[in-house]
């Protein structure tokens, strides 16, 4: 395989998404010709992919459509050499109230990517973008490749079944992909329904009393720019072609630390203040996520580049100037 992606043809999907379009941004300043899936809509919004410098989105081919529709994925996959699946959707909460959603975005959308790859002639790798959310709450730490899947959620279920039917076409149709399993990646241009933004724009807004859910929970957090170099690392490697791999940093954080380490990085004192509707049902919360990246590590050259203090400093920074992008009096699912 090539070394690079250097006049490769590439295809993501849920590019306009928060980690798509840090992937889209690597990528093609990697030389690769890249063509952006958005979803369609009918304010002709491509979601992140504004935030990132004008001088690469010209670069981008960007393409509406929808991941549920078959004959529109099979027509943008066709000469694309690789393909990387992240479009999903991913709000945990949400899912316990339209699971109907996630079984038709998260495993037929899947199962037509996979389908359209299978029906191309130029595809070198796929790249099926899992969760580890799929493991449920750690029965081992770190959590390798061979931990148990537990569905705890309707989401985490849906994800599951997505990658169990990447990997049937791996073994079935041998299919040349990998399953790449990031950790919670946090970063720049992340919605408001996750942790840390939901912390840091809170504290941007002057708030000293937090709105918060569960702080006991520990995450493995990795910043969005390691994430998307470890789809890219796992792209282009030999070894792991048909493997599921994770892609995390090693490191644990509980959501008290991450509330104490964004204080300090605003130079304030806050109050943590629980809100009943931010709860999740008892067994569904997942508490202790913490990767075994010895895998990817071992694999590719691939190591983690940026430290959990700096990381939340360039994401602190970020939603300070990008505030408006947040309600934060409003619970975000």
């Amino acid at each position: 395989m090539p070394k690079d992606f250097s006049g490769s043809t590439v295809l993501i999907t849920g590019a306009d998404g928060f980690i798509g379009s840090h992937l889209t941004e690597l990528l093609v300043s990697r030389g690769a010709k890249v063509t952006a899936l958005v979803l369609y809509n009918s304010w002709n919004e491509i979601g992140w992919l504004k935030d990132i410098p004008s001088q690469i989105l010209r670069e981008v081919d960007l393409q509406v459509g929808d991941i549920r529709d078959a004959e529109r994925i099979r027509a943008l996959a066709a000469g694309k050499q690789y393909v990387f699946h992240l479009s999903s959707l991913i709000a945990i909460p949400y899912s316990y109230l339209a699971p109907r959603s996630y079984v038709d975005t998260n495993i037929i959308g899947a199962t037509n990517v996979l389908e359209a790859c299978r029906a191309s002639d130029s595809l070198d790798r796929l790249v099926h973008v899992s969760t580890s959310e799929v493991y449920g709450t750690a029965q081992f730490v770190p959590i390798s490749e061979e931990h148990p899947l537990v569905g705890q959620s309707p989401y985490s279920a849906s994800k599951i079944a997505a990658d169990k039917m990447a990997e049937s076409y791996h073994l079935s149709f041998e299919l040349p992909l990998v399953i790449a399993r990031p950790f919670n990646t946090y970063g720049p241009r992340q919605s408001a329904r996750a942790v840390i933004p939901t912390i840091a724009s809170q504290i941007a807004a002057g708030k000293t009393r937090l709105s918060m859910g569960s702080v006991t929970p520990s995450r493995d957090f990795n910043y969005a720019s390691d994430t998307a170099l470890g789809m890219c690392a796992l792209a282009l490697s030999d070894a792991a072609m048909g493997e599921t791999i994770n892609i995390g940093s090693g490191e644990e954080h509980t959501i008290a630390k991450v509330v104490e380490i964004l204080s300090g990085i605003a130079g304030v004192q806050v109050h943590i203040e629980q809100d009943p509707e931010r709860i999740r049902p008892a067994k569904s919360e997942v508490d202790r996520l913490l990767c075994d990246n010895s895998k990817i590590t071992g694999m590719t050259d691939w190591r983690p580049q940026v430290s959990f203090a700096d990381g939340l400093a360039r994401t602190y920074e970020w939603i300070c100037r990008n505030l408006q992008h947040f309600d934060v009096d409003r619970y975000s699912r």
